[in-house]
């Protein structure tokens, strides 16, 4: 991928860059790996807004990946590498030797007509599935189920990966892009390789209009609201938060706070916590 930018004819263009889309080898999505996407605009089912700062944006296709790699020992060919609005990877469109058609998300390195494949025998090789028992160790790993069967939970995003660090009786430990330790059963599957698309952490919207083609609505700061609206609201002129520290609109800690609950039973599958 590589990235694009503009001459400053406007305000918008000025500081703007978009993808150039050269890995991209098809426009229009599988009609059969598509379905309708119903936008809640952060709304419930009363209509009450509980999520913020969501709504409008433009209409998108949903395309169903395959995050389980459950089609065990049965080659693939990848057909096409195709955008994909609803996620900041590139989708890899491939072609089973029986005749079904899946999207995977497309790792790095991946071109159109390599073959792929899932399971335990598959080889070495960047875009094939295995368990985690039988990945090398230091080798680069995305798409990392949590659950065995349950599908790729885990490093999904464009440019990520993980490492597989070691391995001992029944889990494999795989440090996490956000620089977590943590153990996995070694059953479960991940892919090999990183993510593809890994420029775009340094795409610049540009400008507002960007935003909202995105589906997200303009965040207002808690310290230019009301004292009704915000716990940070009100005062005369540039007033600070009057707390010992920053809180959400419901008088929650925010910036920095610890909100894993510490009962949860994975925590003993931690071996390091997040730097960040």
């Amino acid at each position: 991928m590589g990235i694009r930018s503009y001459r400053p004819y406007t305000p918008g263009t000025r500081q703007a860059s978009v993808s150039d889309f050269s890995e991209i080898t098809k426009s229009k999505p599988e009609k059969s790996l598509t379905t309708y996407k119903h936008d809640q605009k952060g709304r419930n089912n009363r209509g009450v807004i509980t999520s913020r700062h969501r709504g409008g944006g433009h209409k998108q296709l949903y395309r169903i990946i395959d995050f389980r790699r459950d089609k065990r020992d049965v080659p693939a060919k990848v057909a096409a590498i195709e955008y994909d609005p609803n996620r900041n990877a590139r989708i890899a469109l491939l072609f089973y030797q029986d005749g079904e058609k899946r999207y995977i998300l497309a790792p790095a390195g991946l071109t159109v007509g390599t073959t792929i494949i899932a399971g335990e025998a598959a080889p070495f090789e960047v875009g094939n599935a295995l368990p985690l028992s039988r990945i090398p160790l230091g080798s680069e790993v995305h798409n990392i189920e949590l659950i065995a069967g349950k599908g790729g939970q885990m490093v999904r995003s464009a440019g990520a990966f993980a490492q597989v660090v070691a391995k001992e009786g029944d889990y494999v430990t795989i440090k996490l892009p956000s620089k977590e330790v943590r153990m996995v059963r070694k059953e479960c599957y991940a892919t090999l390789g990183r993510v593809g698309n890994a420029d775009f952490r340094n795409l610049k919207l540009g400008k507002a209009g960007r935003t909202r083609h995105l589906g997200k609505r303009p965040h207002v700061r808690g310290s230019v609201m009301n004292p009704v609206d915000h716990p940070h609201g009100g005062g005369e002129g540039r007033a600070p938060i009057g707390r010992s520290g920053p809180v959400t609109p419901w008088g929650k800690p925010a910036l920095g706070a610890k909100t894993r609950n510490k009962k949860k039973r994975s925590t003993a599958l931690i071996v390091r916590r997040r730097t960040k």
